[in-house]
């Protein structure tokens, strides 16, 4: 499994605004220029974040974009989910694909399960909150 750009650069995005003005709507150019991503680029994730009602945006002066709930109500895993799709380590596992005609035999299934299970519960852990936390000042100190 390899998550894309779309997946990170997501992620980079509701950490930005989250670190923002919750309140005030933010510009996506501003956001394109401090991630250091292209604002096109930026648009097409935008979009999806703003059909599965991560954030919402508003047309004309004053507009832009914002968090559309609370940091800590932004699930990590979930995001991940609608940028990539699925993060099931192999094809039999992703949602509504087809019963495996092997699996009855398969020696490697409980595996996988276990793989996806683990992936599932570690995303699904953090909140857009817990990544800007760990970004605060002081919290960077390394021996």
């Amino acid at each position: 499994m390899l998550i894309s750009t779309k997946g990170r650069y997501a992620l980079r995005i509701l950490i930005d605004m989250a670190e923002q003005n919750r309140n005030k709507y933010i510009k996506l150019k501003d956001i394109a220029q401090r991630q250091d991503i292209s604002e096109k680029y930026l648009e097409s994730i935008v979009k999806e974040l703003v059909k599965n009602h991560i954030v919402v945006g508003l047309r004309g002066k004053g507009g832009g974009y914002r968090l559309s709930k609370d940091p800590n109500e932004i699930n990590v895993g979930e995001v991940l989910r609608i940028m990539e799709g699925s993060l099931a380590p192999v094809a039999c596992l992703e949602e509504g694909s087809e019963p495996c005609p092997r699996a009855c035999m398969c020696r490697t299934l409980e595996f996988w399960r276990g793989l996806d299970e683990t992936i599932r519960r570690y995303t699904d852990n953090y909140t857009v909150a817990d990544l800007v936390k760990t970004t605060e000042a002081g919290n960077d100190y390394v021996i």
